[in-house]
């Protein structure tokens, strides 16, 4: 189904590219709308973006923005329903390839550089970005792509330097994505009357962005400190400094688990502020990181502590409010788990998730 989305930035001109989402504007429910706030987002960035249906066969492309067609020489009747390897060529190298796919089936987010070619058959170096797209209920929806010529950037590569200059301006360019995505789910939530799932859509996307603004002002070394990240995250909700406690050392991982933690962390933090110890006035918060070893190998634990949490004598209706299942969707989508205990003392939480010391 095809259909022209309003540009919310102007009223006039060429439409977006937007109009192949494949949900109908009439619906209005919070997962409906939050679709087409993402399009209208994705046609309005500067930074090449395309997005994948993983349902369908061979993963084709079903929207691509005017960066996208600009940067590559396609038609947009020429990339939809095609899939992405139409930028591979003679010299694309395999092993790449090979990663991609293995991010893809695995649902995990990549940051690689690889060789394309455009529609003529000039050839660039493109900085690409991959990461799996969520619904509410932690559903697998799309893949998104994002692309940037590095061609420039690489030639002129000779140290640490030039890689930090790359990985300061692909942040720089997805902090501007996430600022845009968020102002549209605001304004069509209250021109929907849906605030309250608008504002819970734009928190969640608001810590992605903190946890992904980590990766990639950190990008050129493939993994990223976790410390970092999880205060990047909760930074939000302790202004003062005071109210939640850090414990941890230097551990780095991929890209992939962080952000998973980011917001994990993000959903026990908003419980928290509810309804534990975030609510009271004495109450804070302990977060401790370290390495696990196991049978299945080396992981991430994180230790979530609340200290002076709310009267529990209603307990199980904390517990209820405080486990929508989100957090154990998007652990268990990445092969990790919690672990949760209320008691008199308050509420403790236990998160493991695999970690890769290393990029590969």
């Amino acid at each position: 189904m095809t259909r022209n989305i309003p540009d919310p930035a102007s009223a006039e001109g060429p439409r977006s590219s937007a109009e192949h989402a494949d949900e109908p504007f009439a619906d209005i429910s919070a997962q409906g709308v939050a679709r087409v706030q993402f399009t209208q987002a994705m046609a309005q960035t500067h930074l090449a973006i395309c997005l994948c249906d993983p349902h369908q066969d061979d993963m084709p492309v079903v929207f691509a923005n005017r960066a996208f067609l600009q940067l590559t020489g396609y038609a947009e009747h020429e990339v939809i329903g095609r899939n992405c390897r139409m930028l591979q060529g003679p010299k694309t190298d395999p092993e790449t390839v090979a990663r991609i796919r293995a991010s893809l089936a695995n649902e995990e987010v990549l940051v690689v550089e690889i060789f394309n070619y455009r529609k003529d058959g000039s050839s660039f170096w493109n900085a690409l970005h991959l990461g799996p797209v969520y619904d509410s209920d932690g559903k697998l929806i799309y893949f998104l792509g994002s692309q940037w010529d590095v061609s420039d950037v690489r030639a002129a590569r000779a140290d640490e330097r030039h890689a930090r200059e790359m990985a300061r301006e692909l942040s720089h360019r997805m902090k501007n994505m996430f600022a845009v995505i968020g102002g549209i789910v605001n304004f069509t939530g209250r021109a929907r009357g849906i605030e309250t799932e608008a504002r819970e859509i734009n928190d969640r996307i608001q810590a992605l962005g903190r946890a992904y603004e980590t990766t990639l002002d950190d990008s050129h070394r493939g993994t990223v400190e976790v410390g970092q990240a999880i205060r990047a995250v909760l930074a939000p909700y302790d202004r003062s400094g005071t109210r939640i406690r850090f414990e941890g050392n230097g551990l780095r991982s991929d890209f992939a688990s962080v952000s998973v933690l980011g917001l994990a962390l993000h959903e026990l933090a908003v419980n928290a502020a509810r309804s534990g110890a975030l609510a009271q006035e004495s109450g804070h918060v302990a977060v401790a990181w370290q390495k696990n070893t196991s049978e299945q190998g080396p992981a991430i634990r994180i230790d979530w502590t609340e200290h002076g949490s709310a009267d529990l004598g209603n307990a199980s209706s904390w517990a209820a409010s405080s486990n929508d299942g989100i957090v154990d969707r998007m652990l268990d989508m990445a092969r990790g788990g919690i672990v949760r205990e209320w008691s008199d003392k308050g509420f403790k939480a236990a998160l493991t998730i695999p970690l890769r010391e290393h990029a590969d």
